[in-house]
């Protein structure tokens, strides 16, 4: 029983019958419900596992089944005690018995060899705060290829319905391994490529049928069409998910411990914009009935070629095949990434715009597939004698080359090959100092896919001897150029505008992984290597705190091409 469920009772008791009816009008749902009818609540988890022979079966701590109940309502979200939607005791039943001579069960709860008893009191709307634990299966000394068994999960509760589970346990069914990729040499953006591409089935059965599964990340698709096989395109929304997906089917048997190859070698094409985009492919067995089923999915489109076909590889060596098949590629594509700064010039205690540019002059984009899209920084620095007293929301006050004041500001990624985005600041003249300059700039690092280096550094002129001059174009450390700049276009800060490259959907503009750019210091992942190294970090003061909590972010956000 959880704390929170001890103190609703603990309260029910000391208000006793009266206050407790009160209590129930008041909103304690499951009461009220109760006396007109049970409440409804389903046993959910997972309902297949299949055991391999000849892995660890995922983690060993970690276990399989997650078990949770869902009970009827709207799940609570904001901050303060949960609202129960049933008071009242209620068991779950764990029965493993049907596992004997299959596989070994870890139970949760009160457990007596192959059937546990769990037992709670309160129950929430939806499944959050409604788990009951979890189930973690092994192979058992006898367990054999073949082999079957069930797990029954039932409850019971006054003023409770419960919808019973059942988890059907397979011991080394078939098991599809995808033969291991070898990235093409020298291949550029805007090329095709082949790929020989294989399975093998390691499993102690065979599988009848299988359904292989091709995944290109926005800068690549499949240009041929097969008989047996359908696609389906992401072209809008969510840069990191954007993406190109072929289904095939095939229902011919694959024998256990038996390798195959596909009778033509898959052709990718690469889009000139590309770089480390992320080519996947994957088997697996087919359900009974899929293949009538998987190919009119929504937007599928079916293919109109011959039948692609898969054929015996002969002799096949069991550590060539992966569970996970997947390659960054191309890697020798190039972007340009470029600053522009601003001018102004005012008396003593005025107040003018500037805006920074920031853009992609390409030819390819920046996808940081890898990282979840984690952002570029850049830091600001006010000219002499003045001060901001305006900033844009993504950009944050720090310590700039270990003592001046600043601003670290973040260019978020996905970032298109023709992005453009505006940094608007609000400056104050303190005191006038004429030809006074602030820097702008991105990190100093050898970043491998920048083409040019040189217009990562950019000037904001405040009261230029030669006023009205603008003297804030891009250039190198040695100081802002005489001629005028031309700032990036777009909304303010980088916000969603057509222009901004931010979350882009329609492939001609920047963007962002689901609009958080908060944290991150540097670009990883799909470039390699980071912007700032570790001195950098600790120069600009912000602590190993934001880079951690970068890191957790880009881990949250799993597999791009997924």
């Amino acid at each position: 029983m959880t704390q929170q469920a001890r103190r609703l009772r603990a309260r029910l008791a000391a208000l006793g019958a009266v206050g407790a009816t009160a209590l129930a009008a008041a909103g304690v749902q499951g009461a009220a419900h109760a006396a007109d009818a049970p409440l409804p609540v389903v046993i959910t988890g997972e309902d297949r596992v299949d055991l391999s022979l000849h892995s660890d079966n995922g983690d060993p701590t970690e276990p399989q089944v997650d078990l949770r109940l869902d009970a009827p309502g709207t799940p609570f979200e904001g901050d303060g005690e949960v609202p129960p939607v049933h008071l009242g005791d209620y068991t779950i039943r764990i029965d493993a018995r049907g596992l004997k001579g299959v596989a070994k069960a870890d139970l949760p709860c009160d457990a007596d060899g192959l059937v546990a008893i769990c037992s709670g009191y309160d129950l929430y709307a939806g499944t959050d705060f409604n788990r009951v634990g979890g189930i973690r299966l092994d192979l058992a000394d006898d367990s054999e290829a073949g082999d079957t068994g069930k797990i029954v999960v039932t409850g019971e509760g006054e003023g409770l319905e419960f919808r019973p589970l059942t988890i059907d346990v397979r011991v080394g069914g078939p098991e599809l391994l995808n033969r291991e990729l070898s990235a093409p040499d020298g291949l550029k953006a805007g090329e095709d490529f082949e790929l020989p591409l294989g399975v093998m089935n390691v499993g102690g059965l065979p599988a009848e049928g299988t359904v292989l599964r091709l995944l290109g990340s926005r800068g690549l698709s499949f240009p041929d069409s097969y008989g047996n096989c359908s696609s389906s395109e992401v072209n809008t929304g969510d840069l990191l998910r954007q993406r190109t997906e072929v289904l095939c089917t095939f229902p011919d048997t694959l024998d256990a411990g038996t390798a195959y190859t596909l009778s033509r070698q898959v052709r990718v094409r690469t889009a000139d914009f590309a770089l480390n985009d992320i080519f996947s492919y994957s088997f697996r067995p087919l359900e009974p009935g899929e293949e009538k089923t998987l190919h009119r999915g929504e937007r599928r489109r079916q293919g109109s070629g011959p039948d692609l076909a898969l054929e015996r590889a002969g002799d096949a060596d069991p550590a060539q095949y992966v569970r996970y098949a997947e390659l960054d590629l191309p890697k020798t594509n190039s972007y340009d990434l470029e600053l522009t700064g601003a001018s102004a010039s005012g008396a003593a205690g005025d107040t003018a715009a500037v805006e920074i540019g920031f853009r992609n002059n390409g030819p390819a984009w920046i996808g940081a597939l890898r990282s979840g899209g984690e952002p570029f920084s850049f830091t600001v620095v006010p000219p002499e004698g003045s001060t901001f007293t305006s900033t844009p929301e993504r950009c944050t006050p720090a310590g700039v080359d270990g003592s001046e004041p600043g601003y670290i500001c973040w260019a978020p990624t996905p970032l298109l090959e023709d992005a453009r985005l505006t940094f608007p600041f609000a400056l104050r003249v303190d005191r006038v100092v004429e030809g006074a300059k602030g820097k702008v700039a991105l990190p100093q690092w050898d970043n491998p896919y920048d083409s040019d280096p040189a217009n990562d550094t950019a000037w904001i002129v405040l009261n230029a001897p030669d006023a009205p001059g603008d003297g804030g174009a891009g250039g190198s450390d040695g100081g802002p150029s005489a001629g005028p700049s031309a700032p990036g276009t777009g909304d303010e800060g980088g916000s969603d505008g057509p222009d901004s490259g931010t979350n882009g959907t329609n492939g001609t503009s920047g963007g962002a992984a689901g609009g958080d750019t908060d944290g991150g210091l540097a670009l990883t992942g799909t470039q390699g290597v980071g912007l700032l190294g570790g001195a950098a970090l600790l120069a600009l003061g912000l602590g190993a705190g934001v880079v951690a909590h970068q890191r957790r972010r880009a881990r949250r956000g799993g597999e791009a091409a997924a």
